[in-house]
């Protein structure tokens, strides 16, 4: 994974993410609704031809994409601590 910064203000933020598809970037999505983004989401133009583009407008689009990050990595925990008790049995 690759990030490149296209767009950085004060509301709204805009990142390549090279190398990823549909299902971690609706990760990423959704949990940063989930932090209390105004808006976020994401454009892949030409599937072949085009890398990812996640778009977030926030009060603090960093903060939000941190805490959206920070997010994920919780729940992958979860997952993780979920699924070793349900194997042992």
């Amino acid at each position: 994974m690759k990030l490149v910064l296209l767009e950085k203000n004060a509301e709204k933020m805009t990142i390549e993410v090279r190398n990823e598809n549909h299902t971690f970037l609706n990760l990423l999505r959704e949990n940063s609704w989930k932090a209390g983004s105004k808006q976020t989401s994401y454009i892949i133009e030409h599937p072949n031809l085009s890398q990812p583009k996640l778009i977030v407008r926030a009060k603090d689009p960093k903060k939000n994409i941190e805490k959206s990050v920070q997010m994920i990595i919780e729940q992958a925990k979860q997952f993780d601590k979920e699924f070793k008790r349900v194997i042992k049995k």
